[in-house]
């Protein structure tokens, strides 16, 4: 049995997440190019996910 395929997706507020990939992307959130197996996704999204407040909280802060 072949594993499932995930892609990395993005919200507006810069919110990480994944998603399997043979369905359609939800409103509201984009593919960020991303695609693997469920570890490879999560292990991608520790990487660039570095400051989990959403985009609006930071920019209100700096």
């Amino acid at each position: 049995m072949a594993e499932s395929r995930f892609l990395v997706v993005r919200n507006d507020e810069e919110q990480y997440s994944i998603w399997s990939a043979d369905r359609e992307l939800p409103a509201g959130w984009n593919g960020t190019g991303f695609a693997g197996t469920r570890e490879e996704c999560l292990a991608h999204i520790d990487t660039v996910w570095t400051d989990m407040r959403p985009r609006s909280v930071r920019e209100a802060s700096s």
